[in-house]
């Protein structure tokens, strides 16, 4: 079981009061068995909860003006879904750390979704009650941020990235920009594409979009920025 020294470190946010932070990594099982005081992590859970939506709606609302409420909906729910959470806890081993029960411990706690994602979000709720809504919004951000910002616009507002990408790779006599779409995921009425754009075979950027053509435009962006500067 790694410390809670490394896992501060890995989050960018050491705590003033540490219970808090032992609380969030407590599940249930654990406690249970110890009949610990301090108890576990579901109602810090039930916190995070709330502080990410509104922390990501913040984000999105700020960063995407020209979206509707529907759309704006579909991205929320994509970045808070268990699905996309769970990449974040696995990125920083958060299993290592969970006090689990040993009927848990058995049957591969450390590595069940639900468990990571709720102590994943109990953690917020912890940096929440121990450092505020900005410290939260840090924390959140510094793992969320450079997806969210991949996110293409509606394709009503959609500006020709794709084009200006052409353009550009012409002036500078390289290859084509080819679009490789690499994901779906939602059910129908509100999948999240994600498409890779690969230049000269190569992958450049990705991006992601509420409808296909818009995720290969967040693309573009994203490589006409880096062509442009590199």
């Amino acid at each position: 079981m790694g410390s809670v020294e490394d896992l501060q470190l890995k989050l960018g946010y050491m705590f003033r009061d540490i219970q808090f932070f032992t609380k969030a990594l407590t599940h249930s099982s654990h406690a249970n068995e110890r009949a610990l005081h301090a108890g576990d992590n579901e109602q810090l859970e039930f916190l995070g909860d709330s502080v990410l939506g509104f922390l990501v709606s913040d984000f999105l609302f700020r960063s995407h003006p020209r979206l509707t409420e529907g759309e704006l909906s579909k991205l929320k729910g994509f970045f808070v879904s268990s699905a996309n959470l769970v990449k974040y806890a696995e990125r920083i081993n958060l299993g290592e750390y969970l006090q689990l029960g040993r009927g848990e411990e058995k049957t591969g706690g450390r590595t069940k979704q639900t468990l990571l994602v709720d102590a994943l979000e109990a953690i917020i709720g912890a940096i929440y009650l121990d450092g505020g809504l900005e410290e939260a919004r840090r924390v959140v951000l510094n793992f969320l941020e450079p997806q969210m910002e991949d996110v293409g616009d509606s394709d009503r507002q959609l500006r020709d990235f794709k084009s200006a990408l052409q353009e550009e790779l012409q002036a500078q006599y390289r290859g084509r920009a080819d679009y490789v779409l690499r994901s779906e995921e939602g059910p129908d009425h509100q999948k999240i594409f994600t498409v890779e754009v690969l230049i000269d075979g190569e992958p450049v950027a990705a991006g992601l979009g509420l409808t296909k053509k818009a995720a290969e435009q967040a693309a573009a962006r994203q490589a006409l920025e880096r062509v442009s500067n590199g």
